[in-house]
C-alpha cells in the first residue's frame, strides 16, 4: 500500500473500490488508511494530519499523494492546480484508438446531480477546457492497452475522453462499456506521477508497483 514516505509526504497504492475521501456511503477510505497507518507506525496520540492533494474515481487504482505537513499541503495544492505535477496511466480499452497516438481536447460539463461527466468539441456554457495525451502499447487479450497523461485535471477527464473517441474503459458503465466487472473497477490505473518534492525540492517520480 505505501509506495513512498518521508515527514512531508505520504504516497499510496490506492485500491480500485476504495474512496479516496469520505462521501454519503460511510464507507472505510484511504485517507482513514493512511492516518491510522502513521498513527500506530510512530504511536502519535490525537488526531493525525493527512491530506490528500489530489483524488481518483472510486474504481480505478494506483497512486495517490498526500500530505502530512500544512506547508506540504500548500505547496502540493499549488502545483496541481498549475499543473507542474506529471501524471501517467495505463487504462485498458474495448477498441483501438483510430490513431496509435495523440491529443484529445474536449470541453468538459459536469451534472453533479447524476455525477457524469459530457464532453463537447467546442466551448459551451460552463463546460471546462480538458486535454488528454494518449499513446497505444499493444493488444490485450481483452482490448487495447494505452498509456494516458492528463494535462488538465477534471473530473472523470479520462473516462470521458476516451468514450468520446470511441474507446471506452473496461468496465466503466458510466461511459460506454457494455458490462461492469466483477469487483465494480474499471480498467484505468494511475501508475506513476512525477514532480518536485514540495519541501526538499528534488525531483520526485512515484511509481505503483501493480504497473
Amino acid at each position: 500500500m505505501v509506495i513512498y514516505e518521508d515527514n512531508h509526504l505520504l504516497v499510496l497504492n490506492k485500491p480500485a473500490s476504495w474512496l479516496v475521501q469520505a462521501d454519503r456511503t460511510g464507507d472505510p477510505t484511504l485517507t482513514d488508511w493512511g492516518k491510522q497507518y502513521l498513527k500506530e507506525k510512530y504511536n502519535k496520540p490525537g488526531a493525525v494530519f493527512l491530506h490528500p492533494v489530489h483524488r481518483i474515481d472510486r474504481p480505478v487504482s494506483g497512486v495517490v499523494i498526500f500530505a502530512r505537513t500544512d506547508k506540504a499541503l500548500g505547496r502540493l495544492t499549488t502545483m496541481f492546480r498549475d499543473k507542474k505535477v506529471k501524471k501517467f496511466y495505463r487504462a485498458e480499452v474495448l477498441k483501438a484508438p483510430p490513431q496509435p497516438e495523440g491529443t484529445l481536447h474536449h470541453f468538459l460539463l459536469k451534472d453533479e446531480a447524476r455525477n457524469v461527466v459530457q464532453a463537447f468539441d467546442q466551448p459551451y456554457r460552463d463546460a471546462k477546457e480538458s486535454i488528454t495525451k494518449y499513446k497505444l502499447l499493444r493488444p490485450t487479450p481483452d482490448g487495447f492497452l494505452l498509456q494516458v497523461e492528463p494535462l488538465t485535471g477534471r473530473p472523470h477527464q479520462i473516462r470521458v475522453q476516451l468514450a468520446s473517441m470511441g474507446c471506452p474503459i473496461i468496465g466503466d458503465l458510466k461511459y460506454g462499456a457494455p458490462k461492469a466487472l466483477p469487483d465494480a473497477s474499471i480498467r484505468l490505473h494511475c501508475e506513476r506521477m512525477e514532480l518536485e518534492h514540495p519541501v526538499k525540492k528534488e525531483w520526485l517520480v512515484v511509481i505503483s508497483p501493480q504497473s
